[in-house]
């Protein structure tokens, strides 16, 4: 199976990083798991942030590598894109967790730049 499609599994995971990273060490009590990360501050706080956003960057990101799919977007295309999002994503969450905003938001926007350009790698327009 080619990258591309393996990334979708890759970046469906790194909300689970960002969940460890900001649960380790943590009291925590699995009656009310939501509650340390409701009581969270500091890296931690952050580290909820960035599993959310991870969440949230999801959905937009398969559908794009899967309409790309369906236009039949070469792979070697796709695996470049795909890996250069799944970087914009693990660097995104690294910038969060350490408090960088400028940064973050620097590759955040790369990683949508990459969703806009797969949609447009679909519409045959570049």
């Amino acid at each position: 199976m080619p990258f591309a499609l393996w990334s979708i599994l890759l970046v469906a995971a790194l909300p689970l990083v960002w969940a460890v990273v900001a649960k380790a060490g943590a009291p925590y009590d699995n009656h009310r798991p939501r509650d340390v990360l409701a009581q969270a501050s500091g890296y931690r706080q952050r580290a909820n942030w960035a599993q959310q956003n991870a969440r949230e960057a999801l959905p937009i990101y398969a559908a794009a590598i899967i309409v790309a799919v369906l236009m039949k977007v070469p792979f070697p295309r796709l695996d470049v894109a795909a890996a250069v999002f799944l970087l914009a994503r693990v660097l995104h969450g690294v910038c969060y967790v350490l408090d960088w905003p400028t940064a973050r938001s620097l590759v955040w926007t790369l990683g949508y730049g990459v969703v806009v350009y797969l949609f447009l790698l679909a519409g045959a327009v570049i």
